[in-house]
């Protein structure tokens, strides 16, 4: 199929790219390159310079490339920015996501995946957390992306819209091959900052909280290698057959790993001491977040290629090491 992928140049939108030509699919990307690069994406891919929310220049996109499914991956995903500056994160995430829906509608285009997140769940009171999990977003990222969730439903309903909206948790690892790789600025993933720290970038990892009531006192997290993330939202196509479908799925390996064990993989993988600063908790740090992914891998047939730290960071490390100054268009 023709696949539009919005927000393609990025992080995850450049894996799911490669994913996407590997699995036989014409990947087509529009990116505003704000925090996408370039160099990420493949130069015989077709590449266009556009907002997500500018419905003429969309609109245009759909129909000249007669566009089969849209992959949505250009939120704003910063949590500390979208409490200090909200209104970036309701107008771009949300109100920029409503004029894509509304560009596709014109040209009759039905097909859509959203990259959603666990931050919809805000702090969960049991786990892991499935898809029933209430809903309780406590910052605006989380609440910009549960805005489109129900907007999604609602247009589903509407207009026979078909879609799946996959709530991840934490996105790590690169290509297996070391050409692409995760290169944001500013960094706030967790596995990049502990191997700059190993590498002398920065000159140490900060462990907010060691006192939190897991087995090493650090923060538990569900980190899902990005290939395994890129495949699950091909693997949803088939769902998308019968007009008004709407899937809501976790992607998440469904074993937590703590601070401390990333940074002892990170150590382990790149033969390198990492230094630590123990620093107080900060607010809005649930002690743990992780997935019950058992619904995607039963519906989709998923099953992670991943399922360790270990394998996660080592692909990490293979990308870092080759491209110790992230892409060459920074």
């Amino acid at each position: 199929m023709n696949v539009l992928v919005v927000g393609g140049a990025g992080y995850i939108g450049s894996h799911c790219v490669r994913q996407l030509q590997l699995a036989g699919h014409r990947p087509v990307v529009l990116d505003s390159l704000v925090f996408g690069h370039r160099a990420a994406v493949a130069p015989d891919v077709p590449f266009f310079d556009a907002e997500l929310g500018d419905e003429e220049a969309v609109g245009a996109i759909l129909q000249s490339e007669s566009i089969d499914v849209v992959m949505h991956f250009a939120a704003f995903a910063y949590v500390g920015e979208s409490v200090s500056d909200p209104l970036k994160y309701y107008f771009n995430n949300s109100v920029a996501t409503l004029h894509l829906l509304r560009a596709m509608l014109k040209q009759n285009v039905k097909k859509f995946v959203f990259s959603s997140t666990c931050a919809t769940y805000g702090v969960p009171q049991d786990l892991p957390i499935v898809e029933s999990t209430p809903q309780a977003p406590i910052n605006p990222y989380g609440q910009t992306k549960l805005d489109v969730e129900n907007a999604l439903k609602a247009t589903a309903h509407a207009h026979g819209l078909s879609f799946a909206a996959f709530r991840y948790f934490n996105a790590a690892g690169a290509a297996e091959d070391g050409s692409i790789g995760e290169d944001h600025n500013p960094e706030t993933h967790l596995i990049p900052l502990v191997i700059d720290a190993a590498t002398g970038k920065r000159p140490n990892i900060q462990i907010f909280g060691t006192d939190y009531p897991t087995p090493d006192g650090t923060c538990l997290r569900d980190y899902v290698h990005v290939d395994d993330l890129s495949r699950a939202h091909i693997a949803v196509f088939d769902k998308l057959e019968e007009p008004g479908a709407a899937h809501f799925l976790n992607l998440g390996t469904g074993t937590p790993t703590s601070v401390r064990e990333v940074i002892s993989t990170v150590e382990k993988v790149t033969g390198k001491k990492v230094p630590v600063v123990e620093s107080p908790r900060r607010d809005g740090d649930p002690p743990a977040l992780y997935a019950n992914a058992a619904k995607a891998k039963t519906e989709l047939g998923w099953q992670v290629q991943y399922p360790d730290i270990e394998s996660t960071v080592r692909t990490a490390w293979k990308w870092h090491s080759a491209h110790p100054n992230g892409y060459a268009d920074r």
